[in-house]
């Protein structure tokens, strides 16, 4: 039973690795990042409406609710649009790795805003962070990259965190299903993109048949197919090694912008890579690390002065 739950946890973070690869052929098709996320949320929303009536919820919203869900759409909305601009700047195996910066912001906000107590790990996993992101941004000599392709992806970054906060923080929305609140993120999500037509990012419909199947790609594969298999294996294995197993989204938008989007990396951008993935990842599974780490400073004790 575990072994399905582990192989689903890959799934899902695979599957949520794909954006790029079906993100970025549409816009060599025409299609703006504002209109591919539209098309992405409206697709989305049937699909997962399935999935909530499959599993006997209603998708009736409180009062209590209507307010802390719709903000947490909006807060959707501008990740996604922050991530998928910058696939237009720098390379999307990168812009990947470096949204996967979030659990850390994640700890940071929880320290800083909600008296969590500061942790070895995490000044760890910050310093293994800052290298990463150093290695990443650096350009090499004869090129140049984008630092506003990279702000693009830190704000991404930065309102994926504050989505995760006011979700672990704000009881109305702990207690709304998964499947339901993501249905409701897409459609408030989707009234950004909506509001931005008229406000200068005109709508592009997909012009081929092969631009709307990567926009339903969008929508079925990183949207509805890793929500539930995420669901899922939380449900097998617990949120903490689901939440590791995330660090084969990066992997596989990498791999796939190299092997699809015919993009290149250099060592120096995935050694950067790694270290995000390792800081990530420590810091997800902080409680047992921080518990090994002090393990060995007992076993190697600092020797008294005589």
């Amino acid at each position: 039973m575990k072994l399905k739950g582990y192989l689903l946890a890959a799934l899902a973070a695979a599957a949520y690795g794909t954006n790029p690869a079906f993100a970025v052929p549409l816009y060599a098709e025409g299609m703006n990042p504002n209109s591919v996320l539209l098309f992405r949320y409206i697709l989305g929303m049937p699909l997962l409406a399935i999935l909530v009536y499959s599993r006997g919820h209603s998708l009736r919203l409180s009062r209590q609710e209507v307010g802390p869900v719709f903000l947490l759409g909006l807060l959707m909305a501008l990740s996604s649009l922050g991530l998928f601009e910058s696939y237009k700047y720098i390379n999307a195996g990168v812009a990947s790795t470096l949204l996967f910066v979030y659990p850390i912001m994640v700890a940071v906000m929880m320290i800083l805003f909600f008296r969590e107590k500061l942790k070895i790990t995490t000044i760890l996993c910050l310093l293994l962070m800052g290298g990463g992101l150093i290695l990443l941004t650096k350009a090499d000599a004869g090129s140049q990259i984008s630092l506003y392709g990279v702000l693009l992806v830190m704000v991404s970054s930065l309102t994926y965190a504050l989505y995760i906060v006011i979700v672990n923080v704000n009881r109305h929305i702990r207690s709304i299903p998964t499947t339901k609140l993501l249905f409701y993120l897409l459609g408030f999500g989707s009234l950004l993109f909506i509001a931005m037509i008229p406000a200068g990012s005109p709508l592009t419909v997909p012009p081929t048949g092969t631009a709307w199947l990567n926009v339903f790609a969008l929508a079925l594969i990183p949207t509805v197919v890793s929500l539930a298999c995420t669901t899922i294996a939380i449900q097998t294995i617990g949120s903490t090694p689901t939440a590791i197993f995330g660090a084969l989204e990066p992997v596989t938008a990498v791999v796939l912008s190299v092997v699809c989007l015919g993009q290149t990396l250099t060592g120096r951008e995935l050694a950067g890579g790694v270290l995000i993935v390792i800081a990530t990842t420590l810091v997800i599974a902080d409680s047992s690390v921080e518990k090994a780490i002090l393990h060995v400073r007992k076993m190697f004790p600092r020797r008294r002065r005589h």
